[in-house]
This record gives C-alpha cells, sequence and structure tokens, in this order.
C-alpha cells in the first residue's frame, strides 16, 4: 500500500503514484475536498481486493462502488477484471472519470462507467431496481461527520439484490460510526474480516439480513 507523491511542478498537476494488480496508478487529488482525496480506507480496500481476488473474484463481475471520490478502488476492481460504474456527487465527476480514464483505457477488460448518485436521490430513477444486478458493492470511508447517513442506508438497501456482497471499509472517529453500524445490522448480515487497530479501521462484508447465500 506504499504511496508515493510527486510535487506540483509549472507545467504539471500533482499527483499520487499507487502499485496495484501489477500497475502504477496515477490519481489526481483535490486537497480542498473530502470526496478527492485518497483515503487510508480506499487503500486497504484496495489491498483486500489484490490479495482476496480468488476468495472474492472481480472477473466479469458487476461492480459498483458508491462515494468512489478519487476512483482508486474502483480503477483496482477494473483491473481485475469486473464491470465497474464509479458513482459520487455530481461536483467530483469530472476528477473521477479523468482518473478513471487515465488509468484504465487499454487496461481493463471492461470500460468502466462513471454516474452521479446522491445518496436517497432519484434512486428509482437512475438506478432502478428491476435493472440493479450488482454482484458486489464497494464502499470505503462513507461514513463520517455528514448528515446524510440515513439516505446512505436506503441507497446501500436500494442497491441489493439477494446475492449481491458489500465489501465496507469503515475508520471509526465518532460515535456516529457506531449508531450508523447499529441501523446497518438491522438491514444486513454483517461480519468483520479484516482490522487495522493502529488506524481504527475494520474491513466488512455484509449481505441483506435472512437472505444470505448458501
Amino acid at each position: 500500500m506504499a504511496r508515493c507523491f510527486i510535487p506540483t511542478r509549472i507545467t504539471a498537476i500533482s499527483w499520487e503514484g499507487f502499485h496495484f494488480v501489477g500497475h502504477e496508478i496515477q490519481i489526481t487529488e483535490a486537497t480542498d475536498c473530502y470526496g478527492a482525496v485518497v483515503w487510508p480506507s480506499a487503500l486497504v480496500l484496495c489491498y483486500f481486493l489484490e490479495t482476496n481476488a480468488k476468495q472474492y473474484n472481480m472477473v466479469d463481475k458487476n461492480v459498483i462502488e458508491i462515494g468512489a471520490g478519487t476512483g482508486l478502488v474502483s480503477i483496482v476492481a477494473s483491473l481485475l477484471g469486473a464491470r465497474v460504474t464509479a458513482t459520487d456527487l455530481p461536483e467530483l465527476l469530472g476528477n473521477l472519470q479523468y482518473n478513471i480514464s487515465r488509468n484504465t483505457k487499454m487496461k481493463c477488460k471492461h470500460l468502466p462507467q462513471v454516474k452521479e448518485l446522491s445518496w436517497g436521490i432519484d434512486l428509482d430513477e437512475d438506478f432502478p431496481r428491476s435493472s440493479n444486478n450488482f454482484d458486489y458493492i464497494l464502499a470505503a470511508d462513507v461514513v463520517y461527520a455528514h448528515p446524510f447517513l440515513e439516505e446512505l442506508l436506503v441507497t446501500f438497501d436500494h442497491l441489493c439484490k439477494e446475492t449481491t456482497i458489500i465489501l465496507w471499509v469503515m475508520k471509526f472517529r465518532l460515535e456516529k460510526e457506531n449508531k450508523f453500524v447499529d441501523r446497518f445490522k438491522e438491514l444486513f448480515d454483517m461480519e468483520e474480516i479484516s482490522s487495522f487497530p493502529s488506524l481504527n479501521i475494520k474491513l466488512y462484508k455484509a449481505m441483506r439480513k435472512n437472505r444470505r447465500s448458501a
């Protein structure tokens, strides 16, 4: 999960370099926006996807990332062979599309898509349940001090089918995180599959409650 920072030059945009799935991935960030920064939780999820590629096989799977931010997780999933839809707020889509195009063009089996998704808004119109066929939902650090936790829960529920697997990495900072986990457990069966105590980060796997496939 090493990272290197390339400082801004007169003719260059600053970017950070990451190495996953045998590729150098160059990510442009915007330090004035929470959603356009690579947070440690994203690195944890990328590392997990790469090192557990046999158990959680991404090849030809339909994958959606919510709160994709810079796109790093979506890029890694794409490099692993998934059909990826990367989503975030409209103001983040330009940088998200730039990073994804820059790092996946001519490198991936399936070209990733970038779509707007504001949690809890226009879900039936933009992501109708009849066409939701996601094998995996990926989420890294989507729970923090924002007022849209209930909308986030609604979005998780809307995008899930009976066999959808959620892989969700969370950094615990405030009591809100614990309360959200409690609410989440009302709808989903959830298990902790990895933990990084020094970072206060946990990785969870979840599926719709009482509908776990055998």
